[in-house]
């Protein structure tokens, strides 16, 4: 039995944790440092749980990291910290970062599999995507997924996996982050029906997404700086995604951002403007 460790337990960890424990891997994970929130999801997704990140990587073939960006390199550092001698899991970093960030943790791990998740986690609607490169990413991609995800070996250097996931985020969170701001304005000027109404005309009528993007938002400025790093990276400007980390970093003040994306609904456009 193939044994899949996750560091860490969070809303995704514990979705595609779950996943392959239903194809039939044993998943272990620690909460050592985590919130009783990641105690919750764990044990909704029935994760095995170890005392500490070296009884993981000890019991585990491959490793998937899934934290949010700004501890993705932090996260590398106590990984190959606590690697056990001998035999090594193969460690898979599916974190929002850009490609400069993913060579800085892959001179940290050595061997790593560059990978990134684009959709929600397989706990809330199957079907995510998992992009993976690197000499090993068909390990990944042949892990017990249940039919709940849907892995994609794409060829390149690493690094490659989260340059895709930059650009596809950049269009995703960025809709998102336009359309809450043109709530905002509308509120103020008292046009919200009538802007949602002329956005939907055109298919970008994006307002129910805006109350669980709002919980996630202080995880998406540090996305968003990835993305502007990875803008610079191809020699375009990072102004644009600059912008859009302050947007969701006073999006994470309001009362919209408090509760939990597993546990947010929707809500009509008014209340989510009284909200913000």
């Amino acid at each position: 039995m193939t044994v899949v460790g996750v560091v860490g337990p969070g809303y995704m960890g514990a979705g595609l944790g779950g996943a392959l424990r239903t194809g039939g891997a044993r998943v272990v994970t620690t909460l050592a440092g985590r919130s009783d929130r990641s105690r919750r999801l764990a044990g909704a997704a029935g994760l095995e749980v170890l005392p500490a990140l070296e009884d993981v990587l000890a019991a585990a073939d491959v490793v998937l990291s899934v934290v949010p960006p700004g501890q993705a390199v932090a996260t590398a550092r106590a990984l190959a910290a606590a690697m056990p001698g001998g035999a090594r899991p193969l460690v898979a970093d599916l974190n929002a970062v850009a490609p400069g960030t993913m060579r800085e943790i892959a001179g940290i791990l050595g061997e790593v599999v560059d990978g990134s998740i684009s959709g929600p986690p397989p706990s809330a609607t199957p079907g995510a995507r998992i992009y993976l490169c690197g000499d090993r990413a068909a390990e990944i991609a042949g892990l017990p997924w249940d039919g709940q995800v849907d892995p994609i070996v794409v060829a390149g250097e690493v690094g490659t996996a989260s340059a895709l996931k930059m650009c596809t985020a950049s269009v995703y969170k960025g809709l998102t982050a336009l359309v809450t701001q043109a709530m905002r304005a509308a509120g103020h000027y008292g046009v919200l029906d009538e802007v949602l109404a002329d956005l939907a005309k055109a298919g970008l009528d994006n307002s129910a997404s805006v109350p669980r993007a709002a919980t996630k938002a202080h995880r998406f400025v540090d996305e968003m700086r990835e993305i502007a790093a990875a803008q610079a990276g191809a020699g375009l400007t990072p102004a644009l995604f600059e912008a859009m980390a302050e947007v969701y970093a006073d999006v994470a003040t309001t009362r919209l951002a408090q509760g939990d994306p597993e546990t947010t609904g929707s809500l009509p456009p008014a209340e989510t403007i009284a909200r913000l």
